[in-house]
């Protein structure tokens, strides 16, 4: 994607933001009073508020900065979203079994990371597309594999074996990791009330999820 830049929100900013996943479904109504419901789209879309993280001037200038460097909302960047940023609970550490992405067939070298919400209905899997460099952990049969038999591109969440370390037969690939959320300003226009500010006004900065 040439219009996003592969850099992060500034993180003690985000910490305080608001915001999360949107979905759209379609409900008719029919006349006995029952519904039908569809979903327009397959995927959920996040929005974020990051305003609420703006504590000072000095946050002030720093997010208008960012602002201006992105063009608005020209180029897209990295969000962490402190909900939902690892590959298991917040709380606890990554682990190379967190999340099943494929299984081999002793041909097939790469795999794309995905997270998988829910488990007994009707599991979503998210394609997670920006991983954190240098989180990322793969096990192969259940046995984690050293990071120097696979490469990770960070840009688009593809992972590919190298040569000599394919997945065999049957052989369920694993991975644990720690990823961004792709976003954008969902505004041109960055309006601070610098009155309000001063008595802990909250400038409106949202976001939105870009889906690549």
């Amino acid at each position: 994607m040439t219009s996003f830049h592969e850099i992060r929100f500034p993180l003690d900013i985000s910490t305080q933001a608001r915001g999360g996943p949107e979905r759209v479904t379609e409900i008719v109504v029919t006349s006995s009073g029952r519904e039908q419901r569809n979903a327009r789209r397959a995927h959920a879309r996040r929005r974020y508020e990051a305003g609420y993280g703006v504590k000072s001037a000095n946050a002030l200038s720093q997010v208008m900065g960012f602002f201006e460097e992105r063009r608005g909302r020209l180029y897209g960047f990295r969000w962490r979203d402190r909900s939902d940023y690892k590959s298991c609970a917040p709380t606890q550490d990554a682990s190379p079994l967190d999340q099943v992405i494929g299984t081999g067939d002793g041909a097939m070298r790469s795999f794309q990371l995905i997270k998988t919400y829910g488990q007994d209905f009707a599991p979503y899997q998210r394609a997670i597309l920006k991983p954190v460099v240098g989180s990322v952990r793969v096990a192969v049969a259940g046995v984690e594999w050293d990071k120097s038999t696979f490469d990770i591109d960070s840009t688009n969440g593809l992972l590919t074996f190298r040569v000599g370390h394919v997945p065999p037969q049957g052989a369920v690939v694993a991975a644990g990791f720690l990823f961004d959320v792709p976003v954008r300003f969902d505004t041109d226009y960055l309006e601070i009330d610098y009155a309000a500010f001063g008595t802990g006004g909250i400038p409106k900065i949202p976001l939105i999820e870009i889906l690549l």
